[in-house]
């Protein structure tokens, strides 16, 4: 009897110690090194921030497209993007857009920013 209750014993403890090794050798929290994001504002011709403008990101490689309304601070983000990957961003609002921008897989920042300037009608 005594033999099983050692080994009952033993597993969870060594478990409990393996634990913190584990989560050390994952990084901080479960951090990829090969996901990003980007971030920027969408201003008008005027240079005011534009709330409510649709931002599109576009994987070049695969050809999904993600959509994000920004917010009253006409700010916007996208995140979980391969690094390996080039995206091309575009604001449009009330019929007008931006120029495409794009987040270029050479660009090694994981918090890039991308500004985009939405043009007035023509």
């Amino acid at each position: 009897m005594k033999p099983r209750f050692y080994q009952a014993a033993l597993l969870p403890a060594i478990c409990l110690l393996l634990l913190p090794a584990a989560a050390f050798a994952q990084g901080k929290k479960g951090e990829d090194e090969n996901v990003r994001m980007v971030q920027g504002t969408v201003t008008n011709a005027k240079d005011n921030l534009v709330a409510g403008a649709v931002v599109q990101l576009k994987n070049t490689k695969s050809l999904q497209i993600r959509s994000f309304i920004t917010r009253e601070e006409g700010t916007y983000y996208f995140h979980g993007l391969d690094q390996n990957v080039d995206y091309e961003l575009k604001a449009d609002h009330e019929g007008a857009s931006s120029s495409v921008r794009t987040l270029s897989s050479f660009d090694s920042r994981k918090k890039p920013v991308i500004n985009l300037k939405i043009e007035s009608k023509k």
